[in-house]
């Protein structure tokens, strides 16, 4: 085993103290160009690369990012976390990515994880903890930037920053386009009941059935699991007990790919005999036939400026700390029909 390249060795290669080494690693400008020089052909030579827990030591940093999502497998997740290593990787930082399978319990655990790291920032991605749980979880970090979570409470807001979509607006969207072309009864699968995001598009959604003067009703709406499998068992189950449904609005586009296994299944064409409209615009949507119509987020953005605001953070906010609200937009796609009366 090769043994690791100390400052101590260049120090005795180059002659000089160890003092002076880590003058000019760490760009002090009181050594002369020659000495300098020598030393930084030696470190070259021989490959040395500082030591992170030195390096942490002195600098109070470890470089370092801490990213938590609820399902790394999700396009939507995993996107995110493309946005977060763009602007970490540019920005010097490494990320640590904590994926929780879908469990809240797991979420405390990995930010507990991340505190013994001593990471510099942490990223929480739409997390699934109750706020009670939450908030003492984060607590233990420094700087917290939330993705597709905010507080109401304005004393918890102004501690932890956050970047998120507009999902009430969002789940109106996909509620009217139904709405405005004739449906009257809007089936909803509505994911995690944990879900901070399937919350705010079920208040679009009643919002949305209200300005229309349709009621809202219970058994229109099934909570599942927001995966391809949970969105095929969901739709079985809401179409058993309502087979007049003609349309469903999905909590996010896996789901929605879900429902369109289950109208496979069951002899039903998409959009003639149910209409269906997915929510994030996965690239999956477009790959599905037919091509999901669904309500787009740009969830790498959303990586990206979560990032760019941790570590605006990090630099003591000197500018660039504002919050941030992305508004989604309806894509039109072949698995609802477009605008106008039946």
């Amino acid at each position: 085993m090769t043994n690791r390249i100390t400052m101590s060795d260049i120090a005795r290669q180059a002659g000089v103290s160890l003092m002076t080494v880590s003058r000019v690693i760490n760009q002090k400008d009181d050594v002369s160009p020659e000495t300098r020089q020598r030393i930084l052909d030696i470190i070259e030579d021989l490959g040395y690369r500082p030591s992170g827990i030195a390096r942490s030591l002195a600098t109070q940093r470890t470089g370092t990012i801490g990213l938590v999502v609820p399902d790394i497998a999700n396009p939507y997740f995993s996107g995110i976390a493309q946005g977060v290593a763009e602007i970490a990787y540019a920005e010097d930082f490494s990320v640590l990515l904590c994926d929780c399978d879908e469990r809240p319990e797991r979420e405390l655990e990995m930010l507990q994880v991340l505190d013994d790291k001593r990471v510099d920032g942490v990223i929480v991605a739409a997390p699934r903890l109750d706020t009670q749980l939450l908030v003492p979880a984060m607590a233990n970090h420094a700087n917290v930037v939330l993705i597709n979570r905010r507080f109401d409470d304005p004393l918890q807001s102004s501690v932890i920053g956050y970047v998120v979509s507009d999902d009430e607006t969002g789940g109106k969207l996909a509620t009217k386009t139904l709405l405005d072309h004739g449906y009257s009864r809007v089936g909803f699968l509505a994911g995690p009941r944990a879900s901070y995001g399937s919350m705010r598009r079920m208040v679009g959604y009643e919002q949305a059935l209200g300005e229309a003067g349709k009621p809202l009703l219970p058994e229109l709406i099934q909570y599942c699991s927001p995966t391809v499998k949970g969105g095929r068992e969901a739709s079985h189950l809401l179409l058993e007990s309502n087979p007049d449904l003609r349309c469903l609005f999905c909590f996010n586009d896996l789901v929605a790919i879900g429902v369109l296994q289950t109208c496979s299944e069951l002899g039903l064409r998409v959009p003639d005999d149910l209409a269906i409209v997915g929510y994030d615009d996965i690239p999956m949507a477009s790959w599905v036939q037919p091509q999901l119509t669904t309500c787009r987020v740009d969830f790498e953005k959303m990586g990206r400026q979560a990032t760019q605001l941790l570590i605006n953070y990090l630099e003591n906010c000197s500018e660039g700390c504002q919050n941030i609200i992305l508004q989604p937009e309806i894509i039109l796609r072949a698995s609802a029909p477009g605008p106008g009366p039946l």
